[in-house]
């Protein structure tokens, strides 16, 4: 017999689990008087909350920024290369560990914000490196991305229909930016050979999503994929 919150063996005499405290009962399972597999002094696991989780991930965050930044202010006197990785930890504690702070997390909340915290990175690098690429290319991508991926999301979350058009628009539209972004990338760094590579993405991304539409539209077609790939 086995417990079956954590998978421990116990014997068919165990009244509860020693290590998680679980009862366990099987009624096809006579209980015989046998030896215990585990001391009576076994103590039980204590197991890390939620909250706790958080506090230690948050704690070596907040240590992985403040070690780069004491070091480069030791050697440089000032924050010069801590700056980018305290940026980065930054934008990544948003994205993958914030949103566990809260009990039901709405996405089309924080994938704007993620956008927004990228969009300073890109800003404070621009700034730490002197460059002038950030309104001229960065912002109008990021920007793109963000408004793209946001209604995505929030379509997909209340529109509990039609996902085939969401996802067959979107991709439509990422592939209609792709000439703009190369044409940006093309202005903002001087490159003066015309648009190249993007009528690559831009014709795979438009025929994902006419593909997508046209299986929207014509029920048999998307009943026979579904039968075909067991969807």
């Amino acid at each position: 017999m086995y417990c079956i919150n954590c998978g421990v063996k116990l014997a068919d005499t165990e009244k509860a689990c020693p290590l998680c405290g679980t009862v366990p009962f099987h009624p096809d399972i006579p209980r015989v008087q046998t030896d215990r597999l585990y001391p009576e002094n076994c103590l039980p696991v204590t197991q890390l909350s939620r909250l706790g989780a958080l506090i230690v991930v948050s704690t070596a965050f907040l240590l992985s920024m403040l070690i780069p930044l004491l070091c480069d202010l030791q050697l440089s006197s000032g924050v010069t290369w801590s700056g980018y990785v305290i940026g980065a930890l930054l934008l990544a504690y948003e994205v993958c560990v914030l949103p566990f702070w809260f009990k039901k997390p709405n996405p089309v909340i924080f994938v704007p914000c993620g956008f927004v915290m990228a969009g300073l990175y890109l800003l404070y690098i621009n700034l730490a490196t002197g460059g002038d690429w950030f309104l001229s290319f960065a912002f109008p991508v990021v920007g793109f991305a963000g408004v793209l991926v946001t209604t995505v999301v929030t379509l997909a979350r209340y529109v509990h229909r039609g996902w085939l058009y969401i996802f067959g628009g979107a991709a439509i539209a990422a592939g209609a930016f792709a000439p703009v972004m190369e044409f940006l990338l093309n202005l903002t760094f001087g490159i003066t050979h015309g648009l190249v590579w993007s009528f690559y993405p831009l014709t795979a991304l438009v025929l994902l999503g006419a593909m997508l539409i046209f299986l929207a539209i014509c029920r048999p077609a998307r009943e026979s994929m579904e039968r075909k790939f067991f969807i």
